[in-house]
């Protein structure tokens, strides 16, 4: 069982490259790959996608990737465009022209303006070759993330059994209060009628079928029998290696279901109390699985 959230870095260094790869990850429905690569490595965005999706089946992932020289001075990594900087003071004396005095273009303005001096791609690299190294980066970084969210996981898992647990407990006070529900039922309809003056027979025939119909309206044997169906697939979904998150996200619906059935059948007080801190802990447990990949 993994979490949906988590970070992991990787390095790899090679051909005279060195790649650095960081890997943040956060809850979302679907698997959602946001690629930060050098403006001159944008062709590779694919290859990381798909590098990405064969770690991740859920959760908003975004992979930051450096590319630098092992070796070389600061001068190296400065490139300067001639003719977009000439262009650039041109666009000044036209302007000058335009508003009749001088204005002349600061150190400064000349540094703001994208493309005219570049800082730390002093040359071209080869996407196949930048692939080399950042490749082994990725999985470096991909495989501590996961990591990371396989640790958090096996946090959560201990909630859930807690929560499930409690969930079972409540399940088990409504299955052993239910069956006197009926005999209680008799004895209030045998009250009311000694109340009213009315002598009880216990052979009365319209008094049996009022229990028996009372009895068939407030029967849960069903959802109690479903509800322990529900347990044993939640327990297992929990062991599974395999990604969960929505088969657990749709069994706590069927669990709400389930209890929300037991109380609309309830007309008992305890079952009824029983029944609202079940549906608080479950949706305290729905809400922990979100973060479940």
């Amino acid at each position: 069982m993994q979490s949906m959230t988590g970070f992991g870095r990787g390095t790899h260094n090679t051909g005279g490259w060195t790649a650095s790869v960081e890997a943040a990850s956060v809850n979302r429905k679907q698997a959602e790959i946001v690629a930060n690569l050098p403006r001159q490595l944008q062709g590779l965005e694919g290859r990381v996608r798909q590098a990405t999706l064969s770690h991740i089946s859920r959760g908003r992932v975004q992979i930051s990737i450096k590319l630098e020289r092992l070796e070389g001075d600061v001068s190296d990594q400065i490139r300067i465009n001639p003719a977009l900087a000439r262009s650039f003071e041109s666009a000044f004396s036209d302007l000058s022209m335009i508003i009749s005095r001088p204005l002349l273009p600061t150190p400064a303005d000349f540094l703001r303006q994208p493309g005219i001096m570049e800082i730390g791609e002093a040359e071209t690299v080869d996407p196949e070759e930048a692939w080399e190294v950042i490749s082994p980066a990725l999985e470096q970084a991909l495989a501590n993330l996961n990591a990371m969210r396989s640790a958090e996981g096996e946090h959560l898992k201990e909630d859930f059994l807690a929560r499930l647990g409690q969930l079972m407990a409540f399940t088990q006070i409504i299955a052993d209060h239910a069956p006197s529900r009926p005999v209680r039922q008799r004895e209030l309809l045998m009250k009311r009628l000694s109340d009213l003056g009315i002598p009880p027979e216990l052979d009365d025939e319209r008094l049996v079928r009022e229990i028996a119909l009372f009895a068939d309206r407030c029967d849960i044997s069903e959802e109690i029998t479903r509800l322990h169906s529900h347990f044993a697939k939640f327990h297992g979904y929990i062991d599974t290696p395999e990604a969960a998150g929505r088969s657990l996200d749709f069994l706590c619906q069927e669990l709400f279901r389930e209890f929300n059935t037991i109380g609309s059948k309830a007309n008992d007080a305890l079952v009824a109390q029983t029944v609202v801190e079940a549906k608080t802990e479950l949706e305290k447990l729905r809400e922990q699985i979100q973060n479940i990949e």
